[in-house]
């Protein structure tokens, strides 16, 4: 019996190949969606595990110079003869090769790579000791060093001993010094053997997994997306199977068979065609992952500074997951058409469109369900708190909407046809609404993807129009300085002096702030910053004040971070606390800031000199010509700010390729959405279709209605998707950016984008409809016919 029930089954798939496609093919590229961005993402942090495996990052607490980024070696050889346990680490470029030197002998115990020991610090004596780096680096310093293979070093790092690494470098000095957990009792004070250093904790180095997981999640947030819009695929599919099923379901069970075994053999059937398809959709992952992998690396670095693979691995976490996410979307999809089977008394299906008019009653469901979910992305975005709360709203607002759209687009079509009194168009609005049970799902695929795509349009040329007004700002001088050591500071500053040119120069050093970490910056206040920087929320005199010492000026992420604002008092230092004359915004930076005058910074840190500088000039090329000649700086310690701006542009530019990707392929799902459930409609709607033909309407005029209502249908989905993209939009400007990175973005209008993203739903659409229209047009008059001779 179970293997005569499951021929019947399978039977269907054959007769009915195009569903069979669709079925496939839509959780195919769900799940290539999904598991493409996981692919990406687990790629990522292997790399960043690796890098903090290899060198120890966050792990131990470290000595950096207080002003500069080098460290003499005999101020680290004074450190070991007065008891400080230390080990040495200096770093560098070579090419895009971050080269780094340790000392295995003193370094703690898991920092270098795997197969570094003490034979390699006894190599390091010679000429010819390796490098230990991955394949993929390797190739990177072939010719330069010796390379081991050590595929446990992270991805663009090599790793050495400290001398081969100071001689590949040119360098004497060292870059920073681990502090080993157990110090011996008695040791001085590290104020007495090395004043020009100070103690970075644990706690205070970057973690680069957190540092990026902002940007992971809108990655996840975005496949998800992708999966549910190619889900609804796979849902109206295996709704209109089990339509056009009915008939061998009541008949299986008219003969005997249980209904407990049938549910199982469709259930067994389902699952085993979605492992195909999941399988399917792995493999087109893997080649979706490796196609943006380039841009999402190049987009960590520019933004971040994190070093990730540009191949990826085949890991069991991201394709598993894949696996797993594409079995429940189906076991989703098959949950309610198998209620359907239980529910259904056994001779219900023998009446037409029974499926149909058992599921009538969820409008009422759906307008239901549809209320409870915007409700709660109302309550989240007054009440919520945290990444996990802001991307819960996005999906109740997201589903909320979806579910809602058959219910407005239920009552918009009744409408038209009550205001309607052609007895051809009457049909046509009252046939529209008849098809919204088998198209509902493809719509609401439509109107994710063009919601979507108008929202993240939004965001990002708003990103783009604040972006780029923000580096004006904060490049408004012409040339930008920067210097290795005091006597080039003093020299610098006295020759721009007598030149009579406005010098900006930056003091800088790290610290804890209002409990967050955070950069203290001394500032000459004067005309550029008086006339160049923007507030967000400021007092009417808050350059005079801060130029006084009375007040300070703090960024977005530390205002929002400490629940600070203007008028507030934050604690500069110990000792000094000062109230807020003003918040900046400062995008594009994850990090806390406050900025107060040069006189007040030179009080607190008077051994620190600035070390960078802003110039206002009229001639760039002389003046860095006289520079290079008078002072005696290098043609590369001065920068064109031009150039850091169109820097700065090409990294946000790169920022945003891969949702820029993602939206595109979540379009085209869509679309592919709506042509397998036009092309699966097709048959079902031919008994409906030979009356009217019969009336008098002939074929051509059907298929020309048939691409009027996809266009109808379209602009419908294309006028809902516009209040849902901008609530979108508004979500990921106001409250994600706000809980990801710290700021919120003021939000602009682009209505000639959005007339443009309609064009592409409606060209989306009318493609999709295309192909059941001239199929419509061809069908033979006979087949039309035949639906007479038929019992219904």
């Amino acid at each position: 019996m179970i293997r005569t029930c499951l021929l019947a089954l399978l039977s269907h798939w054959r007769r009915n190949p195009l569903q069979l496609f669709a079925f496939l093919a839509g959780l195919a590229l769900a799940t290539a969606l999904w598991s493409g961005v996981q692919a990406i993402n687990a790629e990522a942090r292997a790399s960043y595990d690796a890098a903090a495996a290899t060198l120890g990052d966050g792990q131990y607490d470290q000595l950096v110079p207080r002003q500069g980024s080098t460290i003499p070696q005999d101020v680290y050889v004074d450190l070991r003869r007065a008891g400080w346990l230390v080990s040495p680490v200096i770093e560098g470029r070579m090419a895009d090769v971050r080269l780094v030197g340790i000392d295995v002998l003193t370094a703690p115990r898991g920092v270098g790579a795997s197969d570094m020991d003490g034979a390699a610090a006894i190599a390091g004596l010679n000429d010819t000791a390796p490098l230990f780096a991955n394949a993929e680096t390797a190739s990177a310093v072939e010719g330069v060093a010796e390379v081991h293979i050590d595929a446990s070093v992270a991805p663009g790092l090599a790793i050495g001993d400290v001398g081969v690494v100071q001689r590949l470098l040119g360098r004497d000095d060292l870059s920073r010094l681990l502090v080993l957990p157990a110090q011996p009792m008695g040791r001085p004070d590290l104020a007495s053997v090395a004043p020009g250093l100070r103690v970075q904790s644990a706690q205070q180095t970057a973690d680069l997994a957190q540092l990026t997981d902002s940007f992971h999640l809108n990655l996840t947030a975005f496949g998800l997306l992708s999966f549910a819009v190619g889900l609804f695929i796979v849902h109206s599919t295996v709704g209109l199977a089990f339509e056009q099923r009915r008939g061998m379901i009541r008949t299986l069970r008219s003969l005997g068979v249980p209904l407990r075994l049938l549910i199982w053999l469709i259930v067994a059937e389902m699952l085993s065609l979605a492992v195909i398809a999941a399988g399917a959709g792995i493999v087109l992952g893997y080649v979706i992952a490796a196609f943006l992998l380039p841009d999402v690396a190049a987009t960590l670095r520019g933004l971040y500074g994190a070093q990730i693979s540009g191949t990826l691995e085949l890991r069991p976490d991201w394709w598993l997951s894949g696996l797993l996410i594409s079995l429940l979307g189906t076991g989703v999809a098959l949950a309610g058409r198998i209620w359907q089977i239980r529910r259904m008394p056994l001779l219900a299906s023998a009446r037409p469109r029974a499926w149909v008019m058992a599921g009538a009653g969820r409008l009422r469901g759906l307008a239901v369900a549809s209320a409870l979910l915007l409700s709660t992305a109302v309550i989240l975005g007054v009440v919520g708190q945290g990444l996990v709360a802001a991307f819960a709203l996005l999906a109740c607002l997201l589903v909320g909407a979806a579910l809602a759209l058959p219910v407005l687009a239920t009552v918009v079509l009744g409408l038209l046809q009550a205001r309607t009194t052609a007895p051809v168009w009457s049909w046509f609005w009252a046939d529209t609404r008849q098809q919204l049970p088998g198209l509902s799902l493809a719509l609401m695929a439509l109107l994710l993807a063009v919601s979507a795509n108008i929202g993240v349009s939004t965001m990002v040329s708003s990103f783009r129009l604040t972006f780029t007004g923000f580096l004006d700002q904060r490049l408004a001088p012409e040339l930008f300085i920067e210097v290795d050591s005091a006597d080039q500071s003093t020299a610098l500053q006295a020759y721009l002096a007598d030149q009579g040119l406005e010098v900006l120069p930056l003091l800088t050093t790290s610290r804890q702030i209002a409990g967050q970490p955070a950069r203290l910056f001394g500032v000459r206040v004067g005309p550029t910053y008086r006339d160049n920087w923007v507030f967000l929320a400021t007092t009417p005199d808050a350059w005079d004040r801060v130029d006084a010492g009375a007040a300070v000026v703090v960024n977005e992420q530390l205002a929002r971070r400490a629940g600070l604002w203007v008028g507030d008092a934050v604690d500069v230092a110990p000792g000094l606390t000062l109230p807020i004359a003003a918040v900046v915004g400062d995008y594009g930076n994850p990090k806390g800031q406050v900025i107060t005058a040069q006189s007040v910074f030179q009080d607190l840190y008077p051994d620190i000199y600035p070390t960078q500088f802003g110039v206002r000039s009229d001639n760039v090329s002389r003046l860095r010509q006289q520079i290079i000649d008078k002072v005696g700086l290098s043609e590369n310690a001065m920068i064109n700010q031009a150039a850091i701006k169109a820097m700065s542009m090409e990294v946000f530019e790169r920022t945003f390729t891969v949702t820029q990707a993602l939206n595109v392929l979540t379009l085209g799902v869509a679309g592919f959405a709506i042509l397998m459930s036009l092309l699966t409609l097709a048959d079902l709607r031919v008994p409906q279709l030979a009356p009217v033909w019969a009336l008098g309407l002939t074929r051509r005029k059907l298929g020309q209605l048939e691409l009027l209502r996809a266009v109808a249908l379209a602009l419908l989905v294309f006028l809902c998707a516009v209040p849902l993209g901008l609530a979108l939009a508004w979500v990921l400007l106001s409250i994600v950016n706000v809980e990801a990175f710290g700021w919120r973005l003021p939000m602009y209008f682009f209505p000639r984008d959005y007339l443009l993203l309609g064009g592409y739903a409606v060209v989306a659409a009318l493609l999709a409809a295309a192909w059941p229209a001239l199929r419509l047009m061809r069908t033979p008059p006979s087949t039309l016919l035949k639906v007479f001779a038929n019992e219904r």
